[in-house]
């Protein structure tokens, strides 16, 4: 399908003041009182909102800080602020650059959605587009509030245009979480069940409703997860969505936008760039450095590796046939990706045992693939311009939500199916009927590893199921990930806020015990 390229707006629509009030018109850049005039207009307003997902911190460092501060990953990056920040919870900064990036360019991207749903309804235009245009702000919004809540947690609630002499205070994680299930609602009655053409990739009810189930399942509020879930699995969603037969599809830069994809992360190649990270021009980066830095080394920076238990968890199942679970393979590269090992394990053109030998302690390391662009013929390396859209949010994920929510609702019979269909696709033999509740809260968490691994949910996953509540829930994580043995139960569930914020603003309170 085509992708869609987002029209980039300036950053700043509106002229900020400085201290002293100064406000001088920049006769270059458009205004209130000449922008939002026409159908036009909004839509580009809209677009700017999309577009803030191509900044690179969004993409990049995030990914990191669900990722890599989870169990799954690690990171021994040379640049020792990685790990120190983003693995090993040794965070003395709080004005840290790259999570001081991703607080800023969420709150960026709050700014122009709170521009379109200010000022895109006063705008004469045809009325089904317009509340199509302000539904997807009102995704993106909650979005970026999901993104604050699930890693500063007691964040500002900014709902309308911010000014340069706002002081807004702290929100509670708990409104926070309120705020983006209102949107979402918000979202979901006015947004259609599908695109065609260039449009397809934008925000459809299916998304709406499946980041809703998360915001509610952050909360264990089950009950009213159940809802929205229904809809894409029982529902309307049913005849929209489905798992693709190949599994690797939902990773590759030909099979994109499929039947799968229930929110994915528009990226394209922009060769008229200036640089990897220009974000002050029209010739913005479309594309992902994330390939780049997760890379093999020799290939990438190699900046986050897999551990080792995650790649052990997939060979808990054989297929009906004894085969091995064929998502390690396409989730991976390491010194068996082809079940044959290093000798036919292909690294971007050369064997794993070309690159790293059979011996010594690259043998055990572990890349994930699925944002790689290995497929590509002749590709030996990545770069920063990485066009392989980012599926955030996949049917599968939607159909073991689905799965976790029926069984805390004490319907663990109703939940099995759901799980199987994503077995079934793997090849592996369906889960019995009769299992427990608590037996099956287990199978999920061992489904939602073998399924989703590195696709960014790892974190809000453990704190979903309480692992950062108590110190006998951390000794387990330090058994798979070590960097969890400085983790504090009274600090680290959640970011620092950034500490420039806070010296400024005299209503917002650094977050606990920092």
């Amino acid at each position: 399908m085509k992708k869609i390229i987002y029209f980039l707006l300036a950053a700043g629509l509106f002229i900020s003041s400085c201290k002293q009030e100064l406000d001088i018109n920049n006769p270059n850049a458009p205004t209130t009182t000449v922008f939002w005039k026409t159908a036009t207009d909004a839509q580009q307003g809209v677009n700017a909102v999309y577009s803030t997902l191509h900044r690179d911190r969004m993409v990049l460092w995030q990914w990191f800080y669900l990722t890599v501060r989870s169990d799954e990953a690690f990171s021994v990056s040379p640049d020792i602020a990685i790990p120190n920040n983003m693995d090993k919870f040794l965070i003395t900064n709080y004005n840290f650059d790259r999570s001081n990036l991703i607080y800023g360019d969420n709150y960026v991207g709050i700014f122009r959605a709170n521009q379109v749903l200010e000022n895109v309804p006063n705008i004469q235009m045809d009325e089904a587009l317009k509340a199509r245009y302000l539904g997807e702000a009102k995704f993106l919004r909650a979005f970026f509030y999901y993104n604050l809540a699930s890693l500063y947690g007691n964040v500002p609630l900014i709902l309308t245009p911010s000014k340069s002499t706002d002081l807004p205070p702290n929100a509670t994680r708990a409104q926070v979480w309120e705020q983006a299930a209102k949107d979402l609602t918000e979202a979901a009655a006015a947004l259609p069940v599908r695109y065609s053409g260039t449009d397809v990739g934008r925000i459809t009810k299916g998304a709406a409703n499946a980041l809703l189930a998360k915001v509610y399942m952050q909360q264990r509020q089950w009950d009213k997860a159940l809802a929205p879930l229904q809809y894409l699995v029982e529902g309307e969603g049913k005849s929209v969505y489905n798992l693709v037969p190949n599994y690797r599809d939902n990773f590759l830069s030909t099979t994109e936008n499929n039947a799968e994809s229930v929110f994915e992360w528009q990226l394209a190649t922009n060769l008229s760039e200036f640089t990897p990270e220009d974000t002050q021009t029209p010739n913005q980066n479309y594309g992902s450095p994330l390939a780049q830095f997760l890379a093999p080394l020799n290939v990438g920076f190699s900046d986050a590796e897999i551990h080792r238990w995650v790649v052990n968890e997939f060979h808990k199942d054989k297929t009906t046939t004894g085969a091995r679970d064929p998502r390690l393979a396409a989730s991976f590269l390491y010194d068996s990706t082809d079940v044959r090992g290093p000798g036919f394990t292909q690294i971007y053109g050369q064997t794993f045992a070309q690159r790293y030998g059979l011996t010594g302690g690259n043998r055990n390391r572990v890349w994930l693939r699925k944002f790689s662009n290995d497929a590509e013929p002749g590709r030996t390396g990545e770069g920063f311009r990485s066009a392989n859209n980012y599926r955030f949010i996949r049917y599968a994920d939607v159909l073991l939500m689905y799965a976790e929510t029926l069984n805390e609702l004490n319907r663990t019979a109703d939940a099995v199916p759901h799980v199987n269909r994503v077995r079934q696709r793997a090849g592996l033999a369906p889960l019995p009927a009769n299992l427990s509740q608590a037996q099956f809260r287990n199978q999920i968490m061992h489904e939602r590893v073998t399924e989703l691994a590195g696709e960014g949910h790892r974190w809000n996953d453990l704190d979903r199921w309480g692992y950062f509540e108590s110190q006998d829930k951390i000794n387990e994580l330090i058994q798979r990930d070590p960097a969890f043995s400085t983790f504090r139960l009274d600090r680290h569930r959640l970011l620092p806020l950034p500490q420039r914020d806070v010296d400024i603003n005299p209503n917002l309170n650094q977050n606990p015990n920092y």
